[in-house]
């Protein structure tokens, strides 16, 4: 069974101080993909693209980059913090009582923009009406995924920050695997992840936990009720930390007690199917093919139609986001790409397994960053 020991310190050093010229560098790959939509600025609304182009860890902060101007724009709360995290970038404050589309308003008519980019993703219908009423006789340019594409590359400082991410998630689950008990509600294991990532130097955890006892392993999203832990011999645990604004993202399921012939078995395919996958990823590796090679394996053992969602995501900023594992992704694998590898079987009324594990793509083929074991021996708490 792994203890706190088996996660000594994380061994990298401190983030460093912000690098402003790599944000500067990401600005500047943004402005060619700006021009190839026919746009003449973007205006950056979804807070997690600001904070990847700016270094800003604020909310409610547009950025709009055009050709030779870059501004950011939020509100007097956030004017020192600005200075601090982005020195040497224009800002532009809204005035109390005034929205941030006023302040847009006047930012895109001095850079004299006629034809303006905005995320279609994260612009509400009644926020795009407003700006084109406010920004006529501009005309407003609806584009998708550009700031999204330049982040599926990490670079050093992003795997840094995802490498402790993930440290801290492991340090977390020994912890909570080391005192959990029949007693235990999954709403109590999932309070307590949420504690121990704190306690580990996480600012919080990705998302919600999914912990599934039983029969309730087979809801993939399912969230922790106070169905104990005792009730039955197993347990789904879905979680990840975030740590300097970077996520991860792990699934392990523990044996908690006489697990059945049936469990064993779907557990044995899942992780076979998951080995399978993630020696199948590489640079070039077509992101559809990585898919099959997991969920042949689950077809072939006769649980094809238990296996409903794609085979996973990217990770980053986000604990969902591009590139995504599925059929209909004809387009390869590239190096600096991280994303989790987690195939599933769910049986209604039964139970349900996921292993997941965050996987970086690399030169030579692929570098798995997360040690939770998962081979079923070591899954069972004694």
């Amino acid at each position: 069974m792994p203890s706190l020991h088996d996660f000594p310190p994380f061994a990298e050093s401190p983030m460093p101080p912000a690098d402003h010229d790599r944000f500067a560098a990401r600005r500047n790959k943004l402005r060619k993909l700006v021009k190839k939509t026919g746009a003449e600025a973007l205006l950056v609304t979804d807070v997690k693209n600001v904070t990847y182009l700016t270094g800003f860890s604020g909310q409610d902060s547009y950025l709009l980059v055009a050709k030779e101007a870059e501004v950011l724009l939020t509100d007097p709360r956030y004017t020192q913090q600005v200075e601090e995290e982005c020195p040497g970038l224009e800002l532009a404050s809204r005035a109390p009582g005034k929205s941030i589309l006023s302040t847009v308003q006047k930012l895109v008519k001095s850079a004299g923009v006629s034809q303006l980019g905005i995320e279609a993703i994260s612009v509400t219908i009644d926020q795009f009406h407003t700006l084109a009423d406010k920004l006529a006789p501009a005309t407003l340019i609806p584009t998708s995924g550009l700031v999204e594409q330049l982040r599926e590359i990490k670079d050093a400082e992003e795997l840094v920050a995802i490498r402790k991410a993930i440290h801290i998630a492991e340090k977390a689950f020994a912890a909570i695997r080391a005192t959990m008990h029949r007693d235990q509600a999954e709403r109590q294991v999932a309070a307590d992840l949420e504690y121990q990532v704190r306690r580990f130097g996480g600012s919080g955890l990705s998302f919600p936990p999914i912990v599934g006892v039983g029969e309730r392993a087979a809801l993939p999203h399912g969230v922790p009720s106070h169905k104990k832990i005792g009730e039955d011999s197993f347990v789904l645990i879905d979680w990840g930390a975030v740590a300097d604004g970077y996520v991860s993202d792990l699934t392990r399921v523990l044996a908690t007690g006489k697990i059945s012939p049936k469990i064993k078995r779907i557990y044995d395919i899942v992780l076979k199917a998951q080995l399978r996958a993630i020696d199948a990823i590489k640079p070039g590796a077509m992101l559809c093919d990585v898919d099959k090679a997991a969920r042949d394996v689950i077809a072939e053992a006769g649980f094809g139609k238990r296996f409903g969602h794609g085979l996973g995501h990217g990770i980053g900023l986000n604990v969902h986001e591009a590139p995504r594992f599925n059929s209909s992704q004809t387009r390869p694998l590239q190096v600096g790409m991280v994303v989790t590898v987690e195939p599933g079987i769910y049986i209604p009324g039964f139970g349900g397994v996921r292993i997941e594990d965050d996987v970086l793509v690399t030169k030579t083929g692929y570098e798995v960053l997360t040690h939770v074991p998962k081979d079923f021996d070591e899954s069972v708490i004694d």
